[in-house]
């Protein structure tokens, strides 16, 4: 059987595409290939060129018209002809088996979707073995409806009496019968692997004690490993990586005298695979147990309105949106704007506005429950240890009300 492995593109060339449609302009596109290519380098694969195309929808056959698919294929040939080889082609949207069959056969490269590489990140990052199984199983998830497209290099061999094909199987059909049945074998060994998993992390969490549990939640790569390291004074590696925590990292946490758990989640993306979702819920179970989350947004991050979204709906999806919620804005000391000169009559934008000015935006709505910090500059992490601890207080009370002398009010 192949393997589903796609880190051989490690240091290889790319080329991203990605559409402008009507649900989606060309701005949002731009940033959506922004992100591509971050998670492209996190694979580590290096972006040379971009290629977008302006539709109604996308091509059920090839995901671009066909004039754009020869206009990449021209890029492909002519960066050849310079002795600069193309390593792979990649979609910022997941492809069909059919899209994927049509658009290889065609460009002659390697083909990747958003799915895939992100699989493939997940891969490289998981470290214990639950987060190998639970990506190994989703690999074969993504990999089942497009085991036809693996074996499109081995012929069919016709045999027997007559022209006609009914009845005669090739070896290539007999290989995608056998995939096709070890795979699902496979991810039932798997599921079931997990099952067992759940059964080991539901007994640890319960024998943690009565400790209120805080959950960092998120979008991928916004700084909760490092907020993770400066309240729990602990070691949980953070890099300016897509995806650089992918298993649940716990820690107890003490802020004055009040112990709790605090723990540290995968990030969230947008467009991320379904069946990701699906198979690290063992993992977000720590999320959907917390008595509290701390929302980490990135505010130098100039779409961070959308990632927040992105964040509130999978955490809809999971059942956890009606939990108690602090926002978190990190990395104050990246955030930039731009002053508008004074004759210029245009509409003020986001881009325009002060540190201080957004501020006093929707987010003074959310009074106490919306901090701005710098996790990396150690700035204003006095008030957001305060706020923690009042917040994890106010919980441990209503759960255990005989412990209210133990820990005294802060201001």
């Amino acid at each position: 059987m192949k393997e589903f492995v796609i880190s051989e593109a490690k240091a290889e060339t790319a080329v991203l595409v990605g559409l402008v449609t009507p649900q989606q302009n060309e701005a949002r596109t731009k940033e959506y290939l922004d992100e591509l290519e971050f998670l492209a380098d996190t694979a580590g694969a290096v972006t040379v060129k971009r290629f977008t195309q302006k539709v109604g929808g996308v091509n059920q056959t090839t995901y671009v018209g066909k004039g754009k698919l020869a206009e990449i294929k021209q890029y492909i040939q002519e960066e050849e002809d310079n002795e600069r080889e193309v390593g792979m082609v990649i979609f910022d949207d997941e492809l069909s088996a059919r899209q994927l069959r049509n658009i290889e056969a065609e460009l002659k490269v390697k083909i990747l979707d958003r799915t895939s590489l992100i699989l493939d990140i997940f891969a490289m990052r998981a470290q214990t073995a639950n987060a190998k199984t639970q990506v190994e199983l989703a690999q074969y998830r993504y990999m089942l409806p497009r085991l036809q497209r693996l074996w499109t290099h081995l012929e069919r061999q016709g045999g027997g009496s007559g022209n006609g094909s009914v009845g005669l199987r090739g070896p290539g059909e007999t290989q995608l019968e056998m995939d096709r049945r070890i795979i699902l074998q496979r991810i039932t060994l798997l599921k079931q692997r997990l099952v067992d998993i759940d059964k080991q992390k539901a007994t640890q969490r319960k024998n943690r004690g009565r400790l209120i549990r805080v959950a960092l939640v998120g979008y991928t790569n916004v700084g909760k490993s490092t907020i993770m390291n400066l309240l729990s004074k602990s070691d949980v590696f953070a890099e300016n990586k897509l995806f650089a925590t992918l298993d649940t990292t716990v820690r107890k946490v003490v802020i004055g005298n009040l112990p709790f758990l605090l723990a540290d989640t995968v990030g969230f993306i947008r467009k991320l695979p379904t069946d990701l979702v699906d198979s690290f819920k063992s993992t977000l179970d720590e999320v959907r147990e917390a008595d509290l989350l701390l929302h980490v947004v990135d505010i130098s991050h100039p779409d961070f309105e959308e990632q927040i979204s992105v964040v509130n709906e999978t955490l809809k999806d999971l059942g956890c949106s009606d939990k108690p919620q602090i926002v978190v804005f990190n990395k104050t000391d990246n955030y930039q704007w731009v002053e508008k000169e004074p004759d210029d009559l245009t509409p003020e934008t986001k881009e325009n506005l002060s540190l201080d000015d957004l501020q006093k935006t929707w987010m003074a709505k959310l009074d106490e429950n919306c901090l701005f910090i710098s996790a990396k500059n150690k700035d204003n992490i006095d008030e957001f240890r305060n706020t923690l601890y009042r917040q994890v207080r106010m919980l441990h009370v209503q759960k255990y009300p005989y412990n209210d002398f133990l820990y005294p009010m802060v201001d």
